[in-house]
């Protein structure tokens, strides 16, 4: 199917830009863990303001219901993490939601360091969750990477100017963004999943 093989092809042509947009996301995530450990008061402070922002309290409201959990965490990383964060900066200003996102990888380290042997077990079923998530915001990134390119570099994609560059980049990036949504979906429900029932389990040991 063509709806398939589109994106395929164009991740096999960007492999090394797609190689790069998960060095950005891994590399300030690792970064951010290690702060966190080195300082643990920046720990303390971040999830301090996740309580009085009302975040926590609102996870927590969520977690008798899969199905309503599960469709927020997908609504969390569709429409307050990668639109507003990697796409839409990146409609404006070239690449600029690659920045961005990168501070908010570091920022994903700082609240998931394992500062405790509580929070470390959880990261052991949570780790699938990352990797699933975090290889769909680096779709998302590939995606305005090449919309960047096409944007500023018209003739790379065959454009005539920069305005067809950037029609040109646009469909790109909604190819690309296709598997990542799926991703998504994935990562939403397998979240919510191992949130519910295969952390408890092993915090209570």
């Amino acid at each position: 199917m063509h709806v398939l093989r589109e994106p395929l092809r164009i991740v096999r042509a960007h492999l090394g830009a797609y190689l790069v947009m998960n060095a950005i996301i891994f590399g300030p995530f690792f970064l951010g863990m290690g702060a966190a450990l080195l300082f643990p008061d920046l720990h303390a402070s971040h999830m301090a303001s996740m309580q009085e922002d009302g975040t926590a309290d609102h996870v927590t409201s969520l977690l008798d219901d899969f199905w309503l959990f599960s469709l927020t965490i997908l609504a969390v990383n569709t429409l307050t993490a990668a639109a507003p964060t990697i796409l839409l900066p990146s409609l404006i200003v070239p690449f600029a939601g690659i920045a961005l996102f990168a501070y908010r990888a570091f920022l994903f380290g700082v609240a998931l360091a394992p500062v405790d042997a509580t929070v470390a077990k959880t990261l052991i079923p949570h780790s699938l969750t990352l990797l699933i998530e975090f290889q769909a915001y680096a779709l998302v990134m590939l995606g305005v990477y090449l919309l960047g390119r096409a944007w500023l570099r018209p003739a790379a994609v065959g454009a005539r100017n920069r305005r067809q560059g950037y029609i040109l980049g646009l469909r790109q990036l909604g190819w690309v963004c296709l598997p990542a949504l799926v991703l998504f979906v994935v990562g939403a429900f397998y979240e919510a999943f191992e949130i519910l029932y295969l952390v408890p389990p092993l915090v209570a040991d």
